[in-house]
């Protein structure tokens, strides 16, 4: 199957096209032909798995022979960065069109946005919070919606924003066609899709979590005040290309992104005490490639997409197995392949046997050879005089355990 076999409009085909895409993913097979038809869609689906276009294409395909200067099309996304991807994507899909999107999220001046409500732009893309501030006033009209998006509704329970979600749902018309995406189905998410949907077209709903099969899994043994110079040790000599950190905290974020600068790795840093403005130029530095390494918070697991990202770090292990799983599909999309280290000191092991009993399987430990595991452990901070390594990438010299 390809692109040209769905009934898309000749626009929305050569664009297709321009963007390189050829053969679409099982959640684009699965969605967009329901989707076309007007149904509600229920899917569980994987990070990196195609799900943005399998709602936008036709979403646009409804939009395009709509009278412009109304909003008739909603993504509701948990983080910035996601909105901000998914506007891309959109404008990179609507290329030939006269289709317009616009993000609506917090960490920036809401005068651009206002405009955009005011104009009417074809799509919204909003994060909740920032959304019902808008909808406090007037202009930020919502009565012409047709088209509903929830985007990682489990990630938006994480964060606490269901509420927030059912008060925008309460602005928003009951006649609608409305997708619903998320990666797992807890409770409290099976229930908010049944007060949402009706009649959907189910896909992968029973379908377990798990990591794209591209993905190559090392766990390294090491304790906690070592963590740092253990990474170093490994960029010097085993992981190359860019490398996605993950942290528990954002202070942990801070003192790792100041020890590797320290250190001579360049670097930026994602999290929610950054600005709009820092995380947005971060993100782009590291895509261009300014900046080996990005060190980021959870707040950021579902709204990074690099291209053929070779590597992510968990440099904490994660207290959910699925956060596990959000994090290292940041890398292996759309079937390329890509490493997953983790560094796990002695009290993080319950989280790492919970993830392997989620994963069905013992993840691979490793050891650096040479590394000295008995040393004095240093803090996340360059001692002083402390030379910083050579940036080569020598074969590994690993040895399993």
């Amino acid at each position: 199957m390809t692109f040209s076999d769905f009934a898309l409009a000749p626009q929305l085909q050569a664009s297709v096209r321009h963007a390189g895409f050829d053969q679409p993913t099982p959640i684009q097979k699965e969605a967009i032909p329901p989707a076309l038809e007007g149904r509600d869609i229920l899917a569980s689906a994987e990070t990196g798995s195609g799900k943005t276009a399998a709602f936008l294409l036709p979403i646009m395909n409804r939009l395009l022979p709509m009278q412009r200067g109304a909003t008739r099309a909603l993504v509701l996304a948990p983080t910035r960065e996601l909105a901000a991807q998914i506007v891309e994507h959109f404008r990179l899909l609507a290329q030939g069109t006269s289709l317009t999107c616009a993000a609506v999220h917090g960490g920036v001046a809401m005068g651009a946005q206002e405009r955009a409500f005011r104009k009417g732009v074809d799509a919204l893309v909003a994060c909740p919070g920032r959304l019902l501030d808008h909808m406090r006033n007037s202009y930020a009209e919502l009565s012409s919606i047709e088209l509903l998006v929830i985007d990682e509704a489990d990630r938006m329970l994480d964060m606490g924003f269901l509420p927030d979600v059912r008060r925008v749902l309460a602005g928003v018309p009951k006649n609608r066609q409305t997708y619903f995406f998320s990666a797992t189905l807890p409770p409290a998410i099976v229930e908010l899709s049944r007060e949402m949907l009706h009649d959907p077209a189910r896909l992968n709903i029973d379908r377990k979590p798990a990591p794209a099969g591209g993905i190559t899994h090392s766990v390294f043994a090491v304790s906690s005040q070592s963590k740092a110079k253990l990474f170093l040790e490994l960029l010097g000599r085993a992981i190359s290309g860019s490398v996605l950190v993950f942290t528990r905290t954002k202070h942990r974020a801070n003192r790792l992104a100041d020890f590797l600068d320290k250190n001579g790795v360049p670097c930026a840093r994602i999290h929610g005490n950054r600005s709009q403005s820092q995380r947005t130029a971060a993100l782009a530095g590291f895509k261009q490639g300014r900046f080996q390494v990005l060190v980021a918070t959870d707040i950021a697991a579902r709204g990074i997409d690099v291209e053929a990202l070779g590597s992510v770090v968990n440099f904490d292990v994660p207290n959910q197995p699925e956060d596990y799983i959000h994090r290292v599909g940041r890398t292996a999309r759309a079937k390329l392949t890509g490493d997953a280290y983790t560094l796990v000191s002695p009290e993080e092991e319950k989280n790492l046997s919970a993830i392997e009993r989620a994963l069905g399987r013992r993840l691979p430990r490793q050891k650096v050879e040479g590394f000295d595991y008995s040393q004095a452990p240093v803090p996340l901070r360059a001692p002083a005089g402390l030379q910083a390594p050579r940036r080569k990438h020598a074969a590994s010299t690993w040895r399993r355990r």
